[in-house]
């Protein structure tokens, strides 16, 4: 691996000096971060200024109309997500974690049990796990919970995939050659026009059936409980703004949210573990418990060794003193591109004691796994049962191992990984 970065950095011209770093970023994060920590902690290149200290981060993250998600606008169809700390972002978030009641988490886990379940066993003791089962699983859930019916699941996750992709991986940060970009925002465009007429169709059908549960006083019709038909059934008041469009809307960002995230969360730490034989054995073990404690501890530390992503990004909207009072305080300009990275931040001694040790049951209010702030994920709690139990299923196959590696296919996602085990 490289050393002195800085150094190296410095001596750069300056048009090559964020690809030098996206270089550094995508191959040897934590040693670049380290250095970045103790020598730099805010690097402002040409292109966007990195944070990486864990104060920093979250005084970024926390200061929402000053460090905005400008960059999501043009990508999100007015989502909450695309908003920053005003009425509709409240309103709907709040409406929206009503609907997603924590109190569902035990059945929720108990059906992405089922489901993980279901697919293993039709495997016959071999599967491309990407595909087959890290996308399948939260699809199915897209489904059976939210209710998002009538579509094919491979829809479903394509339809997540490019968007994630656009919002997520296509920013001018993210040095995409300029044809693969405009390839990655037809394609969002292509599956965001079959999502929403796949949207209307759904919303117009399931209205329909609630409003003949509800004139046969459930007697004779009862619908499934899902998230789509909870919504349906409640009445809101015109003050609320929350129409039959609205509501349509974030049907569509719980499909977004939910698969490709997922995917990506559940393959790296399966490939983690397979790769640390020590932890591997020990997840194994707790995997076996009746109690999810321990196993859970053991996916969210692995994930903040292999996070989905280094880095939230936010643009400023006006001049800011970062870390004022402190020996890097920094001006950061309006317009500038930030990113807060998180990786950087969970491996920051000030808040990680022996941060470079692999020690579960952390202080999870410290990991930046859903996010943090204003824009946390919606459905963050979903996410809780449901990665680690995904993990915990495989983990139950005899003498489960992979064959390889994850295969990126040169993109940002895991794409393909086989996994074979004992079915005797």
């Amino acid at each position: 691996m490289s050393t002195n970065y800085l150094e190296r950095y410095d001596a750069t011209a300056d048009v090559e000096k964020f690809p030098l770093v996206r270089r550094w970023m995508d191959t040897e994060p934590l040693p670049f971060f380290k250095e970045l920590r103790a020598k730099r902690p805010i690097l402002i290149t040409p292109d966007c200024t990195l944070v990486t200290r864990f104060d920093d981060v979250r005084e970024i993250l926390t200061m929402y109309k000053v460090f905005t998600v400008k960059p999501y606008v043009p990508k999100m169809d007015n989502y909450l997500m695309a908003h920053d700390d005003d009425a509709l972002h409240t309103r709907e978030k709040s409406l929206m974690q009503f609907m997603l009641n924590r109190d569902d988490l035990p059945r929720v886990r108990n059906m992405i049990a089922d489901i993980a379940k279901g697919i293993l066993s039709n495997a016959n003791g071999q599967i491309e796990v990407v595909n087959s089962f890290c996308r399948m699983v939260p699809a199915t859930l897209v489904q059976k919970y939210f209710g998002l019916t009538g579509a094919k699941r491979e829809d479903l996750i394509e339809w997540s995939y490019w968007n994630q992709y656009d919002t997520f991986h296509n920013q001018p940060f993210d040095l995409v050659p300029p044809e693969l970009s405009q390839r990655i925002i037809d394609r969002h465009n292509e599956t965001s026009k079959k999502l929403s007429d796949y949207i209307t169709m759904l919303i117009a059908k399931r209205l329909l059936a609630v409003k003949i549960e509800k004139l046969t006083f459930s007697t004779i019709v009862r619908l499934q409980d899902d998230i789509v038909t909870r919504m349906l059934r409640t009445s809101f008041a015109k003050e609320l703004d929350f129409d039959i469009k609205r509501l349509g809307i974030n049907a569509g960002g719980l499909l977004i949210g939910a698969i490709e995230t997922t995917a990506q969360a559940v393959a790296q730490v399966l490939q983690y573990l397979f790769q640390h034989s020590v932890w591997l054995e020990k997840a194994k073990t707790a995997a076996q418990k009746d109690d999810p404690t321990e196993f859970d501890g053991i996916v969210w530390e692995a994930l903040r060794f292999v996070p989905i992503t280094p880095y939230l990004f936010r643009t400023t909207v006006s001049d800011y003193t970062a870390a004022k009072g402190t020996d890097h305080e920094t001006v950061l300009r309006a317009g500038t591109y930030v990113l807060p990275v998180t990786l950087s931040a969970t491996f920051d001694e000030r808040a990680f004691e022996s941060p470079e040790e692999f020690i579960p049951q952390r202080n999870w209010y410290n990991y930046f796994h859903f996010g943090f702030g204003d824009h946390e994920c919606l459905g963050r709690y979903v996410g809780m049962v449901m990665i680690p139990e995904m993990v915990r299923q495989v983990f139950l196959q005899k003498n489960v191992e992979p064959e390889g590696n994850i295969d990126y296919k040169s993109g940002p996602f895991p794409e393909s990984y086989i996994l074979s085990w004992n079915t005797q």
